[in-house]
């Protein structure tokens, strides 16, 4: 498993409604610009930044700019991340949840 620093930064970035709304929107894959995406969010441009700052932080999407836009991208594959630590954390779970076995 990947450092349990950068899984809780990972969950803690999924964890908030408004940055799991950006990423549905972002998961498109065209670049969106932080103008763009503050648009219907139904908060200022300030706020999306800071989402999308978390974001960022945990590899969830890209950055390029472009000028004087900043453009965010979802990162293909960036859940897997998530997956892989989740199934760390599981471990066998079926051995954990089967049954006892009964001896006679």
């Amino acid at each position: 498993m990947q450092k349990p620093v950068q899984a809780a930064r990972l969950f803690a970035a999924l964890a908030d409604p408004t940055r799991l709304a950006l990423l549905v929107i972002l998961r498109s894959g065209a670049p969106r610009s932080i103008a763009r995406l503050s648009a219907n969010a139904g908060m200022t441009r300030q706020a999306v930044t800071k989402h999308l700052r978390v974001l960022e932080d945990a590899a969830l999407v890209s950055v390029t700019r472009d000028g004087r836009e900043t453009h965010y991208t979802y990162r293909p594959g960036a859940l897997d991340t998530a997956r892989t630590a989740l199934d760390a954390i599981a471990g066998n779970w079926d051995a954990v949840t089967a049954p006892a076995p009964t001896g006679r």
